[in-house]
């Protein structure tokens, strides 16, 4: 008894927690305005978050929580919550996570993959095995808090370039840092317009110059080595997640994909720095 107590504390200090994030954003106390009101959103969202942090399916997470006397319904109705979760609603736990102004944020992308189906099922419909199922997920990191502030997820293999006005716009910073990756003239002159400073280093910086007036060129005077090494912490956040949470994503759908990765980015992820 004396190990299932402070197990039981620390279930309500997390359902406070929950509460609290749910009830900043606006969230209804109930999933649903008719029929029986016997579960709260929130028990739905712990059920889902040890579901996630424990590795386990609907039927076995929910078994789980009724052993332990614990509030949470069948495994079918937790499969259609997590259905009927939009992606604003993600977005918006991170922006009430982190809700403070960021002095620097840092930008990468990293690749993800998805599990494969059986070989006998690529032997039936003539497809070689085995065969790259790639995703492409990319995050900003507050540098100081080392906080997710915003991510994206894509099906198909992109460049970084491609999510990187997406990320900005939903930060408040007044740096961004990013490897060479980042480096063009169309997002220079997209953070000036929303007055953030850049320091990413240059391509082919053996290269002549040309006669042209580039803003990439001008911003390289703000490319200091304290201020880019801050770029280090992205990098060990996405250390941290595929370590804690495995390279690999198990969901099907692009919806629940995104979800299972929103989840992970809500979570304190503690890193080597």
């Amino acid at each position: 008894m004396g190990s299932v107590a402070p197990t039981m504390a620390k279930e309500e200090k997390l359902v406070d927690k929950i509460k609290h994030l749910l009830s900043s954003i606006g969230c209804p106390r109930w999933l649903h305005h008719y029929g029986p009101k016997k579960y709260e959103l929130v028990h739905r969202i712990v059920a889902l978050i040890v579901k996630q942090e424990c590795k386990l399916s609907y039927r076995w997470v929910s078994r789980l929580f009724h052993s332990l006397g614990l509030k949470c319904p069948c495994y079918s109705a937790l499969w259609h919550c997590m259905n009927r979760m939009p992606l604003k609603l993600w977005q918006r736990l991170l922006v009430a996570i982190h809700n403070s102004h960021s002095y620097i944020v840092a930008v990468d992308g990293t690749g993800m993959s998805r599990p494969l189906p059986g070989s006998y099922y690529y032997k039936r419909i003539d497809k070689p095995y085995p065969i790259d199922i790639p995703l492409k997920l990319s995050i900003a990191v507050d540098t100081k808090t080392r906080k997710i502030v915003a991510l994206r997820l894509r099906v198909k293999k992109a460049h970084d370039m491609k999510d990187a006005e997406y990320l900005l716009k939903r930060c408040s910073t007044e740096w961004v840092v990013a490897d060479k990756g980042y480096d063009a003239e169309k997002l220079h002159q997209y953070c000036n317009r929303l007055g953030i400073k850049c320091c990413i280093p240059i391509r082919n910086k053996g290269k002549p110059k040309f006669k042209k007036y580039t803003l990439r060129r001008k911003n390289q005077k703000n490319l200091r080595p304290k201020r880019y090494h801050r770029r280090e912490i992205v990098e060990a956040i996405i250390k941290a997640i595929k370590q804690k949470f495995g390279p690999s994503v198990s969901s099907i759908k692009i919806s629940a994909q995104t979800d299972f990765l929103n989840r992970a980015s809500t979570k304190p992820i503690k890193t080597a720095l």
